[in-house]
């Protein structure tokens, strides 16, 4: 797990080697370990390091092999490089590390572009070919690793942060309006390949986009997730599913124990991140550290699960830390995690998260988490309303979007509202080839792109503020595969998760499954109260958000009139998306 960043030239133009080291400097949490520029006239690369796999100098990036010409930079973990290792060898090809990136080279120089559908972990990668100056960047099939673009007049900067790349200069931040329109619409999230900024798109998950030395681009998506089944999958039973998946997530466990240092587990005391506990222990991990943070209880609403995580962590016998945070230190430290977003994010865990991966990087330097179960296995309550929905994506957008096109157009000024770019977009993604239920058209468009942009988004920024590396059980793609292909009444069964609960019980304690899903919000994020409500109130009447001019002074005075008052459907509340913009905004371009 590390961070990269690239300057790619077209017409010439050396690279700026200021700028390429700013950028790099600015994701030096990324990578605490160590870090390296590889510059020729026309490329340059950067690499912050963080030691998992292969501790020695000999796994140093920027990383050139002079006998094949070519070079990498790459953030993230291939689980099964010792296996594509082995199978390179057979071929004759000689190694001088034991990590895996050297692995990406000499599978690129033995399989081209094809070698991406032989990795499996989380990746984002530039490989570059010293003699014909061609450049191919990559992302992960779900998009665990994060891959930012700005263009530049006759070439293409790319870095694992967006702040890294406002660091180099030169990016054209005026608001995009189609990513503005899905921020305030899809709860935060806006889909690749657009951000907030006009000049900074994404690589999306699951794609390669190969650049030439002319400048010459092409995108090729390299992996699609399809719920289609056949005649097999749907009469399998539900217990052989069940034994199918367990054997799966048995899999997807064991493969993320690969690294050089210990692996540790966040345990939060549901049922995702116990099973996560349960398949480490049981696949032979001895003295497993595990952690569990907690906030203050307030207006009645509780704000910790401490003793369903220390059941699981008694009956494993882990080295458990229970993290407890007060309301005045979420509070206090919250523009750090504004800091620590590439693109800004309301969910009131981004805190939580940030100052759990503080405290957990004082021990472990990986850890496996259980983000993605609820998106892949059917645990949201807006999936059983769409059975037999006669129009999905109306149904979809009520339960989920925060906003509808009529709302947007009393909440943005002219000229920002545009089309409803939000309403198009779930509508092509919902009824593209690949699903025909509409509860499987949900969970496709929430694993591959709702999904990617909160909860995976947030994992990657809030650990990787501290270099804590988190790898996600939940996403091995080819689980993920497999759950595509399990009906979507058995993932709805028992009320959500029925077949992961199921496999649950023949690992972790029944206590930890029978219970209500646990949901802890930040009460002055909820809320909206106190400093909180005061910072928000400053960001929208400041100066630079009246130059901005995004928002129409009547409905954000009406949300001010009653902070409490005007929720979402997933009820989060509208005043903190438009604060959180704001400050975000001003955080990063001030």
């Amino acid at each position: 797990m590390c961070g990269i960043a690239g300057e790619i030239h077209f017409d010439g133009t050396p690279v700026d080697i200021q700028a390429l080291a700013r950028m790099n400097e600015r994701q030096q949490a990324r990578g605490p370990d160590g870090q390296g520029l590889n510059v020729s006239d026309r490329f340059g690369f950067g690499h912050r390091r963080l030691k998992i796999m292969d501790l020695s100098d000999a796994a140093q990036q920027p990383m050139f092999d002079p006998a094949l010409g070519l070079g990498v930079v790459f953030n993230g973990a291939v689980y099964n490089h010792v296996e594509l290792r082995h199978e390179l060898e057979a071929k004759g090809y000689r190694f001088f590390s034991t990590g895996d990136t050297e692995v990406l080279l000499k599978a690129y120089h033995a399989w081209g572009n094809d070698f991406v559908k032989r990795l499996n972990g989380m990746f984002a990668f530039a490989i570059w070919d010293r003699a014909s100056g061609r450049v191919l960047l990559g992302r992960d099939r779900l998009g665990i690793k994060p891959m930012y673009l700005a263009p530049l007049p006759g070439g293409l900067r790319f870095a694992s942060s967006l702040p890294a790349l406002l660091a180099a200069g030169g990016v054209d931040t005026a608001i995009d309006p189609v990513g503005l329109h899905h921020y305030l619409s899809l709860h935060a999230i806006v889909p690749p390949p657009h951000t907030l900024l006009r000049g900074v798109r994404k690589l999306a998950p699951g794609t390669l986009l190969q650049i030439e030395a002319d400048g010459t681009t092409e995108e090729h998506r390299f992996w699609t997730l399809s719920y289609e089944r056949d005649g097999a999958d749907e009469a399998r039973s539900f217990d052989e599913w069940r034994e199918m998946l367990l054997d799966g997530l048995r899999a997807a466990v064991k493969r993320r124990l690969v690294a050089d240092v210990p692996v540790g587990a966040l345990l939060s005391g549901g049922v995702d991140s116990s099973l996560i506990v349960g398949l480490m222990v049981e696949a032979g991990v001895r003295d497993l550290r595990t952690y569990n943070v907690g906030f203050e209880d307030v207006g009645g609403e509780k704000g910790n699960e401490f003793e369903y995580a220390d059941i699981v962590a008694q009956r494993f016998g882990t080295t458990h830390e229970r993290i407890f945070v007060p309301e005045a230190e979420l509070l206090r430290r919250l523009p750090e995690a504004i800091g620590a977003m590439s693109e800004p994010m309301v969910s009131h865990d981004c805190i939580g998260f940030y100052l759990l991966s503080e405290a957990v990087s004082r021990h472990s330097k990986v850890v496996q988490s259980g983000q993605g179960a609820d998106e892949v296995f059917g645990g949201y309550h807006w999936y059983p309303r769409l059975q037999g929905s006669q129009n999905p994506v109306a149904d979809y957008m009520a339960a989920f979007c925060d906003r509808d096109h009529a709302d947007m157009g009393e909440l943005l000024r002219e000229p920002w509202l545009g089309d409803d770019h939000t309403g198009r977009f779930v509508a092509d993604r919902l009824t593209a080839a690949g699903a025909s239920d509409p509860v499987d058209q949900a969970l496709r468009l929430d694993t591959t792109v709702m999904l990617v942009d909160d909860p995976v988004k947030r994992v990657d920024n809030m650990t990787m503020a501290f270099g804590l590396e988190a790898r996600v059980p939940f996403l091995d793609h080819e689980l993920v595969e497999l759950a595509a292909r399990i009906p979507a009444r058995h993932k709805l069964a028992g009320g959500g998760k029925g077949i992961l609960k199921e496999a649950a019980r023949r690992v972790i304690p029944s206590e930890v499954i029978d219970r209500p899903k646990g949901y802890f919000p930040v009460p002055a994020l909820k809320h909206l109260k106190g400093q909180v409500l005061e910072s928000v109130r400053d960001a929208l009447s400041s100066r630079a958000a009246r130059e901005r001019g995004l928002f129409q002074a009547a409905y954000v005075d009406r949300l001010l009139a009653d902070p409490s008052a005007h929720l979402t459907p997933l009820r989060g509340s509208k005043l903190w998306q438009l604060g959180l913009l704001e400050l975000w905004l001003q955080k990063h371009l001030t």
